[in-house]
């Protein structure tokens, strides 16, 4: 009975100490996945996204990356950027989109991010 406490002590700190070293990762990382601290940075967004030179409505952008075409988020605006990016390499790879976020964090000046990349 004492090596099955023993092992579950071991699994116990393992994934403690697994969330402590994902949570300090996460502390240098734009994307902050792993963060449990409240992200207290507000996102602004919008996205404009074209195909073969025609503009997606609010409605297909919504549908084609599963977020808004304009919104706030009060996470890393990183993980906008993964969720267009990811979907962009894999399902939509074929269709060649043209995609230009503008974003603002914290109301702070403009920003752009282009996919793909110039």
């Amino acid at each position: 009975m004492d090596a099955v406490k023993h092992g579950r002590t071991i699994v116990a700190g393992g994934i403690l100490l697994f969330q402590l070293v994902m949570i300090a990762y996460a502390r240098f990382v734009p994307s902050r996945y792993f963060c449990w601290a409240p992200y207290d940075i507000q996102s602004e967004y919008r996205l404009d996204v074209s195909i073969d030179g025609r503009p997606l409505t609010p409605a297909q952008i919504r549908s084609r990356y599963r977020r808004p075409k304009q919104g706030v988020d009060n996470r890393s605006i990183q993980q906008v950027m993964d969720i267009v990016e990811q979907y962009e390499r894999t399902y939509g790879s074929g269709d060649h989109a043209q995609v230009v976020m503008r974003y603002r964090i914290n109301g702070k000046a403009e920003q752009e991010w282009r996919f793909p990349p110039r």
